[in-house]
């Protein structure tokens, strides 16, 4: 029998009972749509977070004041007294590291007129700005003269320039920040989301005078560059600052500091670790639906070999061979599976897209991602479950005796 008319016999066969093989293949579609769908958002998220670390570096490391609690959670304490800037002298005289920038928060609120923001408002060190990869789109950045002078000058995240602006040009105007003035000098290119907290959104100030008007003694965090080696760089992050603050911790437990150091290549380390969980996740929900929709597949194909015993008895009286038989009930089963499975790849890169377009009003550098990896791997696995589970069946019709076949009511 042609390839052709395997199949030509098997879609008959399939519309015949549109109702029953729609059922059967209920199971194929949701495996397969599963993995899709996982696969996208999955992929989706990847490209965040790979997005939000890139954009730190690959050298860059943090440093909050807390602890790691039991379990692996972090307690950060913002304004915590464990940060000190006798630290922050200490931490510049490392050779390993490259530079230091740390940051203070300042409150609001930051009105200009009638307009009001929301926006973060960080006292920076100018080596903030080259630590974290950012550049001026407009105007320019704080530097080390404004520093020095503590010169009431502020440099406005894309977000806050069009919540205060809107597409005006805010360069040598002024705006309020609690009860003092200060006057923008530049506007920083976007950097989208950092760890899921939106970059776009602050305002920079000298750190000396964010000092002034806080009162603060204490490092809010602390940004830092790593010159060659990070991991030696990191080493001695940590070493230096238990030293300072004399904890003893020779295992090197997170949980004995009143510190949290966090990097970018402990960010590429968890994305590694979520994205095997989420791909073992995504296999085992493709495996039992697979299974599942398997089952029902074999059962079905048996109950349609019985229905169908005069007609395969008709066919061996003609000349047909059990060969022939056994791949006529094989490609049904195969076709079955596999139109459950391009199917089911509708739904899931349907709901995919539908599920960007939603959060996409939450994170806006999220973006639809389409795993064509995935996609094939899952028709592959749909249509090699039509094989496993139709074999059986196929094969037991192929050795059906014509003569009793005929004769079957």
């Amino acid at each position: 029998m042609h390839t052709t008319d395997l199949l030509s016999s098997a879609f008959t066969a399939l519309r015949r009972n549109t109702g029953r093989s729609t059922l059967t293949m209920l199971g194929i579609v949701i495996g397969v749509g599963s993995v899709v769908l996982m696969s996208s958002v999955g992929a989706s998220m990847e490209r965040v977070i790979l997005s939000q670390i890139s954009s730190l570096g690959s050298k860059s490391m943090v440093i909050f004041p807390g602890s790691n609690q039991e379990g692996g959670a972090s307690q950060v304490f913002a304004g915590h007294d464990s940060l000190t800037f006798e630290d922050i002298e200490r931490l510049e005289q490392l050779t390993t590291i490259e530079s230091v920038a740390p940051i203070v928060f300042m409150p609001g609120p930051v009105k200009r007129g009638r307009e009001e923001s929301s926006a973060q408002i960080l006292g920076a060190h100018p080596n903030f700005f080259h630590n974290q990869n950012m550049e001026a789109a407009e105007g320019r950045l704080i530097d080390t003269f404004d520093e020095d002078r503590s010169a009431r000058f502020a440099v406005l995240g894309p977000d806050a320039k069009e919540e205060l602006f809107g597409e005006s040009d805010p360069l040598g105007k002024e705006i309020t920040v609690g009860e003092r003035s200060f006057t923008i000098v530049g506007v920083t290119k976007p950097l989208g989301s950092q760890f899921f907290q939106n970059a776009d959104d602050r305002i920079y100030v000298p750190l000396s005078v964010a000092r002034q008007e806080t009162g603060q003694k204490y490092a809010s965090y602390i940004t830092m560059l790593a010159t060659d080696s990070f991991d030696i760089a990191f080493a001695d992050v940590k070493g230096l600052l238990r030293s300072h603050h004399k904890i003893e911790n020779p295992k090197d437990d997170p949980e004995k500091d009143d510190f949290i150091v966090r990097s970018s290549e402990q960010a590429n380390d968890i994305l590694s670790s979520v994205s095997l969980g989420l791909t073992l996740f995504i296999t085992t929900v493709a495996a039992i639906s697979l299974l599942v929709g398997g089952i029902g597949i074999m059962n079905i194909m048996l109950v349609t070999v019985t229905e169908r015993t005069r007609e395969i008895g008709l066919r061996k009286a003609l000349g047909a061979r059990p060969r022939d038989i056994l791949l006529q009930f094989l490609a049904e089963s195969i076709a079955l599976t596999f139109l459950g499975g391009v199917i089911g790849l509708g739904f899931g890169l349907g709901f995919g897209f539908l599920i960007a377009i939603i959060v996409e009003r939450f994170l806006s550098t999220y973006e639809f991602v389409v795993s064509m990896p995935s996609m094939i791997a899952s028709l592959i696995m749909a249509c090699l479950t039509g094989v496993i589970f139709g074999i059986s069946p196929a094969r037991k019709a192929s050795l059906l005796d014509p003569v009793e076949s005929l004769r079957y009511e």
